[in-house]
């Protein structure tokens, strides 16, 4: 299998994206990432499409504080739902996770990752960049015996959708999210998360400034930051504590 992308394959995006194709094993969020810091435009989207996994990332530019600006990686996580929904079987089930990661029918089949140009949540970032990686076949020989957490859409029923129409299909919904959280706020966007968000109401462990936190999931606060109850404690977990090089671990 070539890493090279047919011409004729070229994926279309919507007009407020600009695509970069990278191949081989150049990782899109890294380039997206390194174009911002050069000082590229908001809008660019740079993909990799191979036969195993399908990545991409896109370079925004806030106009408001970081933490306020982190709900557009729930823009993509449910432009990622609405495009698979669009081209998957009835049958298939997505649900986001509140730490990035992506399940189908109940095992995780990819991930949503984020950075920023500065970690500060209460400062305007130059540029805030959210990458997506989707496994489309299974990255081992097991069958999925071994990792029955972990998936690929193959193994779901999915095998005949094509990453280039996924990709051209995740640009357009979720442009239609970033849309709708401009003109009509965080609300929209919270409503369909809900019925979207794996583990609410269950007792979760999660990394957070060089701790394990344990307790409830209870929810999120508008800016999407986790609420953990621990007896008759809540405690907030900003949503910008899960950018990349953030001190989750």
């Amino acid at each position: 299998m070539g890493d090279d992308m047919d011409h004729t394959d070229r994926p279309s995006f919507p007009p407020l994206f600009q695509g970069q194709a990278v191949t081989g094993t150049t990782d899109p969020f890294a380039k997206a990432c390194a174009l911002a810091t050069l000082g590229c435009d908001s809008g660019v989207l740079v993909h990799n499409v191979s036969p195993d996994m399908l990545r991409a990332a896109i370079v925004f530019a806030p106009e408001v504080s970081l933490e306020q600006a982190m709900p557009v990686l729930f823009t993509c996580g449910v432009g990622f739902q609405n495009s698979l929904g669009a081209l998957a079987p009835p049958e298939v089930g997505v649900h986001l996770c509140w730490d990035g990661g992506l399940q189908v029918n109940g095992a995780t089949c990819g991930r949503l990752r984020a950075a920023a140009s500065d970690p500060d949540p209460t400062a305007e970032p130059d540029w805030l960049v959210i990458g997506i990686e989707i496994v489309l076949i299974p990255q081992s020989d097991d069958g999925g015996g071994d990792t029955p957490d972990r998936t690929s859409l193959y193994q779901e029923g999915c095998g005949d959708i094509s990453p280039i129409d996924l990709l051209e299909s995740w640009s357009r919904h979720t442009l239609v999210w970033l849309n709708r959280l401009q003109d009509e706020g965080v609300a929209p966007l919270h409503a369909e998360w809900r019925g979207l968000a794996a583990g609410v109401g269950e007792e979760i462990s999660i990394a957070h400034n060089g701790e394990t936190l344990n307790g409830t999931f209870v929810g999120v606060d508008e800016a999407f930051g986790m609420l953990l109850r621990n007896g008759d404690d809540t405690r907030l977990i900003p949503l910008s504590s899960r950018l990349e090089g953030a001190d989750n671990s």
